[in-house]
């Protein structure tokens, strides 16, 4: 949240003692929970309520995964599946994360180690060659990324971008080991006639989270922006920046890619992904938005929370969040994987954005 327009601690506050004044009055608003339950517990439900469970609620099952969200199967012997992508280049994944590798005429340059199958990346690449390991590019600092790079062993060059050597420098973690070579805003990796084009766009998803593209392959491998055929993961996938997250989305757009390696998901991304969730992000940001001016700050509260500014808040909140879910679902929620695993985490991420950014 880098341009707040103003303190969301004073317009709660602001707001507090409107709504103190105006519960007060002859016209007293009708409680949102029942009077019989006890305080800090559920009341009855919004009014209006959507469908689709809000978050804290246990489902007794999912809404089923459209074909277009699903990959081919994992080998269960194997537990991750291996694809090509071109000249020396391959995708690793275990169908919930995705790596990969290059091979060039005298090693191997791995980009991010998931821990979930980080143990068996050694034995993806040797069914395509017996050369070694002699890089590693961390796409950003995040653990379920990069967690499983001191498994690979050896004493390979490790390639960030510097925000990310900063992030790791803090945490300490030698399950990440630190980059041993790092850049500002682009570099280009040159090994035998292989050669990745590395660069760092700001803080979307998180400071040094890089685009890997291997022009050759007119493959790009962006993590934790896209996520073909599904959902995004929640709240954007934790964006620092939900601004400039999607504007990174709109950036990968534009480039000359055919095969995108998103990080997550059971496949590939296509351009037609991108696109998808391009449409999507727009329309929660078109639904909250229309939830912000059509919601009213207080509606329904009970009286004695008047002067508790945060309880004020997070019913208005709530309500904009149920609004911007309950508009989405007719067109969303069998179009995208897993839509109502997260979709209320995106409205309110965006309706908090839209508040302060």
């Amino acid at each position: 949240m880098k341009h707040p327009t103003r303190s969301i601690l004073s317009v709660a506050v602001a707001c507090a003692l409107l709504a103190t004044s105006a519960l007060a009055g002859s016209a007293p608003a009708e409680p949102n929970a029942s009077t019989s339950a006890p305080a800090g517990r559920a009341g009855v439900p919004f009014p209006d309520a959507p469908e689709i469970a809000p978050i804290g609620v246990r489902l007794d099952k999912y809404l089923d995964l459209p074909d277009s969200a699903k990959g081919p199967a994992i080998d269960p012997h194997k537990g991750y599946r291996l694809e090509k992508l071109g000249r020396g280049l391959y995708m690793v994944t275990d169908n919930a994360y995705q790596s990969m590798f290059m091979v060039y005429e005298a090693g191997v340059v791995v980009v991010d180690a998931p821990p979930s199958y980080a143990a068996k990346l050694k034995q993806a690449i040797a069914e395509v060659t017996k050369l070694p390991i002699t890089h590693i590019i961390y796409s950003h600092s995040h653990t379920d990324h990069i967690g499983g790079a001191g498994l690979l062993g050896g004493h390979p060059i490790i390639v960030a971008q510097e925000e990310t050597r900063r992030l790791l420098r803090r945490d300490a973690d030698p399950a990440r080991p630190l980059p041993t070579v790092v850049f500002k805003n682009s570099y280009r990796m040159h090994l035998g006639s292989q050669h990745l084009e590395l660069s760092y766009h700001g803080d979307g998803h998180e400071p040094g989270n890089i685009f890997i593209y291997a022009p050759e392959q007119k493959t790009l491998m962006v993590v934790d922006l896209v996520f073909p055929g599904w959902m995004p993961f929640r709240r954007f996938a934790v964006a620092h920046d939900l601004p400039a997250w999607m504007a990174q989305v709109e950036l990968i757009a534009t480039l000359p890619f055919d095969k995108l390696v998103a990080g997550h998901v059971a496949r590939l991304g296509t351009r037609a992904d991108v696109l998808t969730q391009i449409e999507f992000d727009n329309d929660v940001k078109s639904a909250a938005a229309a939830a912000l001016k059509a919601v009213p700050f207080v509606a329904g509260i009970n009286p004695a929370d008047a002067g508790n500014p945060w309880a004020l808040t997070d019913d208005y909140t709530a309500r904009v969040a149920g609004h911007c879910v309950k508009e989405l679902t007719p067109k969303w929620s069998s179009r995208l994987g897993a839509f109502d695993t997260f979709v209320w985490d995106q409205c309110y991420a965006m309706e908090q954005s839209l508040r302060v950014d």
